[in-house]
């Protein structure tokens, strides 16, 4: 009745009000600041850099040449310009004009990780107050879906082909030959490998300290055969002992591009390594099936590095390996004692 004060509202209605602000992806503090006046979104070129600076060295490497697209296209639009179909538009141009290589599956991946990109700018985006959560154009994109990989694992006698072509070919065979061997042995990715210090080496134990992708460290166990050339390479090019262990004769820390020059040599005396675009990555896949089949799925999780949060389902939390199990999986795999094992 008109004159009468407003009763508060129920328990039930501001449950309810909660509920439809949530399935709208606002939160009650875009309501309290809704009328105060926001500073106008800077534009990519201006806040590409910064997100550039913020993140990781991996991350800057994966999400550095999509930056660079998105700042050609729209290098002078402000964040809060782009439509989910700009950005869909987008994804599909990268995917046509992809450079063509065997292993680009059509562009997918390309797309793929340009909207994982442009997510990751947008996520900053909303941490920094320069556009609400529900103004997020990028979250409302999917992305394509990911295709079954191709990789597998290389049988015995291919992998022994490939460390005979390593250990004959090229400028410096014992490098190429150790990188070979310490990807078999821990099935660690390119990025563990290229971070391991001096400081790593557990002689003692024979263990390496890995620190691979999503800031994950673990203690893998390696052969006495891999710890005594690790040991060599850093007495023969020696390093400091918290920086790159793997090095050129020069000194200098070795990159990326050795796998690439390692790969392209291997595959132009191997063709089926080059028909099958057979990379690093397929020895991680050999050592983990290997694993897998003889020892179980819980160590092959172990061995991997993977984390509880990674999928593996409620059973993985009742089996997770130790590092004596890993230690003992190795001495099999490599035909050595292991003082863990």
């Amino acid at each position: 009745m008109t004159g009468q004060p407003t009763s508060a509202p129920s328990q039930a209605d501001l449950d309810a009000a909660l509920v439809l602000l949530s399935r709208l992806g606002i939160s009650p503090d875009d309501l309290v600041h809704a009328g105060a006046a926001r500073a106008p979104a800077p534009t990519f070129a201006d806040y590409i850099p910064v997100v550039s600076d913020a993140v990781s060295a991996g991350t800057r490497r994966v999400y550095g040449p999509y930056w660079n697209r998105v700042l050609e296209q729209w290098g002078q639009r402000r964040l809060d310009e782009p439509t989910p179909s700009d950005i869909e538009r987008l994804a599909e141009h990268v995917r046509t004009h992809v450079i063509a290589r065997r292993n680009a599956r059509g562009g997918r991946s390309a797309a793929e990780h340009l909207i994982a990109a442009l997510r990751c700018l947008y996520n900053h985006a909303v941490a920094d107050g320069h556009l609400a959560e529900a103004d997020n154009p990028a979250r409302k994109v999917a992305k394509p879906r990911r295709l079954p990989s191709t990789r597998r694992a290389v049988p015995d006698d291919r992998l022994a082909e490939i460390n005979r072509i390593a250990a004959s070919t090229g400028d410096d065979p014992a490098l190429d030959s150790l990188l070979l061997r310490l990807h078999t042995e821990t099935a660690c990715r390119r990025g563990g490998a290229l971070a391991l210090r001096p400081a790593d080496l557990d002689p003692d134990q024979c263990l390496v300290l890995l620190r691979e992708k999503g800031d994950t460290v673990r203690w893998q166990p390696i052969s006495p055969t891999l710890m005594r050339h690790l040991q060599q390479h850093v007495d023969d090019r020696p390093a400091p002992p918290a920086t790159p262990l793997l090095r050129y004769r020069s000194g200098q820390p070795i990159t990326y591009r050795r796998y690439d020059h390692l790969w392209q040599r291997i595959g132009k005396h191997l063709p089926w390594v080059a028909a099958q675009q057979i990379s690093t990555h397929w020895l991680r896949h050999t050592t983990l099936t290997w694993v897998e089949r003889n020892f179980g799925y819980a160590l092959a999780r172990a061995y991997a590095g993977h984390t509880d949060s990674g999928g593996g389902g409620v059973t993985a939390t009742y089996v997770r390996a130790s590092v004596h199990e890993v230690a003992t999986a190795l001495a099999a795999l490599t035909g050595e004692p292991h003082p863990l094992a």
